[in-house]
């Protein structure tokens, strides 16, 4: 009985911890942000605190980080640690993209000594337990993201945020490449015979073929992973277009960048089903992977779509 009772507490306190965190506004979110530590709402103050809050989501949400738990409940979940991977995945993207395009003004200026603190920080194994632990690390990369912050609010600055459509850009590249991964990924719970891309243009006629399918144990993870890319990456983009207003209004882009979040918001409504269905195409049962790779898909060529716009002169 007492084995009995334990095994149900800890599958109700599983399936506690694994319910998803609901989205934060970003605006209110930043601006109470700002007026708690008594800082000017500056160029690029949203997108750096979004960053914070997105990251310090996977620590403070309900059961804390759970991808490098080792004991139960914990240790026995796998949809929630394959979502906070896939939120983790766009921390680093951004935090990259910080260090390397938008805190600098050129290809030969200095990296700001914070933003290359943090980004080796959120690269940290996310599965270690041990001193240190994943979260020590990450809550470090937090830290390094606030004291940039500190420096860029400062009345004279002593760091630098460029809101520049290049920038933008480079960073976009990356999301694009996320998605497109992420939709082939997600496809693939679908076993399909594809010519393999894989070889040499010029060897195209001797194209052969490949099964790709996802095996059935992953096909859930791929699914949160992309729930938690999704999450992290509407969050992001609705700060970019508040830093990034101008630029967006100028290549009249703003539009875009709203059909990109309408579509990965979509991509996380609740799943009212038990389990992930792994149903054919046609077939009788649901196939949530092709429903959310649906969503990706369109988000994905969304993005394109605004990385040409902001190539435009």
């Amino acid at each position: 009985i007492a084995l009995g009772l334990y095994l149900l507490a800890m599958l109700l306190l599983g399936w506690f911890w694994s319910q998803e965190p609901e989205a934060f506004n970003v605006q209110e979110v930043t601006q109470q942000s700002a007026e708690q530590s008594g800082r000017p709402l500056v160029s690029g103050y949203t997108s750096v605190e979004t960053l914070k809050q997105v990251a310090g989501t996977l620590l403070d949400k309900r059961g804390g980080y759970l991808s490098n738990d080792v004991a139960p409940p914990g240790v026995w979940l796998d949809n929630m640690p394959s979502w906070e991977y896939g939120v983790l995945v766009q921390v680093r993207d951004f935090s990259r993209a910080l260090r390397k395009d938008f805190a600098r003004s050129q290809t030969q200026s200095t990296e700001d000594k914070d933003l290359s603190k943090a980004e080796p920080l959120f690269n940290f194994d996310n599965r270690k337990w041990m001193l240190p632990s994943s979260e020590s690390q990450y809550q470090a990369g937090i830290q390094a993201l606030d004291r940039y912050l500190v420096r860029l609010s400062a009345p004279e600055p002593k760091a630098q945020f460029y809101t520049r459509a290049d920038n933008l850009n480079n960073w976009l590249g990356d999301v694009a490449t996320r998605l497109g991964s992420l939709s082939q990924q997600l496809s693939a719970s679908v076993g399909r015979v594809r010519l393999d891309t894989d070889v040499a243009a010029t060897d195209a006629d001797h194209a052969g073929e490949k099964m790709v399918e996802t095996p059935w144990l992953e096909i859930d993870n791929v699914f949160y992973e992309a729930r938690g890319q999704a999450w992290a990456l509407s969050h992001l983009l609705r700060a970019i277009e508040v830093d990034f207003a101008d630029v967006l209004a100028k290549k009249n882009a703003t539009v875009s960048v709203r059909q990109i979040i309408r579509e990965l918001e979509a991509a996380q409504e609740p799943l009212w089903s038990p389990m992930v269905l792994n149903g054919s195409g046609y077939g009788i049962l649901a196939n949530h992977s092709l429903v959310m790779a649906n969503y990706i898909s369109r988000a994905n060529a969304a993005v394109i779509d605004l990385r040409n716009l902001l190539s435009q002169g």
